[in-house]
């Protein structure tokens, strides 16, 4: 028996469980890393591609992914901006694997509210598709009142600007029934 050749059976053997070892410590710290992972981090660095949003009201919108805030994310499409809330999306396409955490403590704290009462103070128009109802559907309006957790939206024939002759009716809708907000009349989805 040459001891040499068992020595360097047992080192090899050894460096070889080590590197398993090695291995399976960097794949659970992997797991634990994802652990962590939220939506809006993976929304963050997908950050400028083209990707595609299923909401659970049925349409899907695509464009370039401008803005992933804590509760939102804003597409740009070719004629219109998209707000969709998180809690809409039934799945996504095209996301990067990359995520990015969001290093500021004042966007982390602004959410699906600060954004609507963005758009009511700007009056803009607006197409809103709530989470259940007819699919491509929407309610075109001026967000009036942004609440902690629903809006009063002014309902408006298309292409009209509020005025109080204009308004047919104004609904409240809280925030869970939103399904997207498109910029300008034009609905669909």
């Amino acid at each position: 028996m040459r001891w040499d050749a068992l020595f360097e059976d047992m080192e090899a053997q050894l460096a070889a469980r080590r590197r398993l070892d090695f291995e399976a410590e960097i794949a659970e710290r992997a797991r634990v890393d994802s652990a962590g992972v939220e939506i809006a981090d993976r929304l963050r660095g997908s950050l400028g591609l083209c990707i595609r949003v299923h909401v659970g009201s049925g349409p899907a919108f695509e464009g370039t992914l401008s803005h992933a805030g804590s509760e939102a994310l804003v597409l740009d499409e070719p004629r219109h901006q998209v707000l969709v809330p998180y809690a809409a999306a039934v799945h996504y396409g095209g996301l990067s694997r990359l995520a990015v955490s969001e290093p500021s403590k004042v966007r982390q704290r602004l959410g699906l509210a600060s954004a609507l009462r963005g758009l009511a103070r700007n009056r803009a128009r607006l197409t809103i598709l709530v989470s259940r109802g007819p699919v491509g559907t929407g309610l075109h309006g001026v967000i009036d009142t942004v609440g902690r957790d629903f809006l009063d939206l002014a309902l408006l024939p298309e292409d009209t600007d509020r005025r109080p002759g204009t308004v047919r009716q104004v609904l409240t809708l809280p925030f869970a029934a939103l399904a997207a907000i498109r910029s300008g009349g034009a609905a669909g989805g």
